[in-house]
């Protein structure tokens, strides 16, 4: 950690300044904010910087083998493969948890990959609200690969509108203005200038889509898909077409990769910065250190399901045990000095891939109790979400 920015941020913090920069941020997106920011970015040195550089283009190398794509391909469920799939996802995010390895050095820890979009609009927003109301020396960066506010958004842009006309590309989302990250859809259309459509209101004719545009039937060319397919499954929600249908739309990502970049990704990995990790239905003899393992189900988000205390006997009872993987706990390091003890961190390494991946941005979540998650945080102070600067 870069000791020197941590001791003086601490030192200039105060309640009242934070507080201030909330409701900048509230008065900014039109009260869209509805999770918990922490009140602290987290400062990196570049040793930790290279190794989670590193550490991301060794598992992005794994996901381009031909031996990978061939295995994930058995993640899709049959009954919700979506046709006209591209080779590769638009979106990459790789999550690692901060640990330390026998030496007592921080190592990044793989917790879970996602070929799905994250918070890539709020992210960018995030760093320059926290610039505008905190001291963050200027030779540090939020970005990677010599990208900046605006060839961050250029990028962004170009790769979800490509050559159509703002008005025919639409973000995806179920009641979008009721989602927690909906303060990133707000700021997605500001910075792209496309509109947010709730799955309901699609309209299909033929194998084509439209949406209503202030009174206009418009179709819908380009499709930047926030659809977690799960939510929609719980829910049973109605609406006027099928993923599965033939359409004349490009899905930026293709939702096949929501399945295939995925919790399911991670017994395929054998590196130094991956745990161990099995699929459920696979193991003959459960380990004998059960209890340094975590249960995670196959394909929910946010943290659902995840179970850090396991009991042989619950094992036993899952029926469909292909749907959930056993990996080895990663013991979070004390990495965050706050007021009030230490907080654990868990960093997202972003991608947008159109030609080619490039690492764009990160995101922070913090935690002072078991998992990450304000759930399981209760009455903690300097958790929540945030952002990485680096050197």
């Amino acid at each position: 950690m870069i000791k020197e920015v941590r001791e003086k941020f601490n030192a200039e913090f105060d309640e009242i300044k934070f507080k201030k920069f909330i409701d900048d941020i509230q008065r900014s997106t039109d009260n869209n904010l509805d999770f918990k920011i922490c009140e602290t970015p987290l400062f990196i040195d570049e040793d930790l910087t290279q190794k989670l550089i590193e550490a991301s283009h060794l598992f992005l190398d794994e996901i381009n083998t031909e031996e990978f794509k061939q295995h994930s391909k058995n993640a899709v469920p049959e009954n919700l493969i979506v046709p006209n799939e591209n080779d590769h996802p638009h979106f990459l995010q790789i999550d690692f948890g901060i640990t330390t390895d026998e030496n007592g050095e921080y190592l990044p820890q793989v917790i879970e990959l996602q070929g799905f979009p994250s918070l890539y609009a709020y992210q960018a927003f995030l760093d320059k609200e926290i610039k505008k109301h905190f001291n963050i020396p200027d030779y540090l960066s939020t970005y990677f690969n010599d990208l900046d506010f605006e060839s961050y958004i250029k990028l962004f842009r170009d790769m979800v509108i490509g050559n159509s006309d703002p008005q025919n590309v639409i973000l995806l989302e179920i009641d979008p203005w009721n989602q927690k990250t909906r303060i990133d859809f707000y700021l997605t259309e500001k910075y792209l200038g496309i509109k947010t459509v709730c799955l309901t209101e699609i309209e299909k004719e033929g194998k084509n889509l439209f949406y209503n545009l202030q009174g206009k039937r418009t179709k819908i060319e380009r499709i930047y898909n926030r659809v977690i397919f799960d939510e929609l499954l719980n829910k049973n929600i109605q609406f006027n077409f099928d993923f599965r249908d033939e359409l004349n739309v490009e899905w930026i990502t293709h939702p096949n990769w929501f399945y295939r970049i995925s919790k399911h990704s991670l017994p395929f990995f054998k590196n130094k910065y991956s745990p161990e990790c099995y699929f459920l239905n696979e193991i003959n003899t459960l380990p004998s250190n059960l209890k340094e393992f975590v249960l995670k189900p196959l394909f929910s988000f946010a943290g659902s399901g995840v179970i850090v205390d396991i009991e042989t006997d619950a094992l036993n009872k899952i029926e469909d045990q292909q749907n959930y993987i056993l990996q080895k706990k990663v013991e979070y390091a004390p990495i965050i000095k706050t007021p009030e003890g230490y907080s654990k961190a868990e960093i997202r390494m972003m991608f947008l891939w159109d030609k080619k991946p490039i690492l764009v941005n990160n995101l922070l979540r913090t935690s002072k109790g078991k998992m990450m998650g304000v759930d399981f945080n209760k009455n903690q102070t300097w958790i929540g979400s945030s952002i990485v600067y680096h050197k």
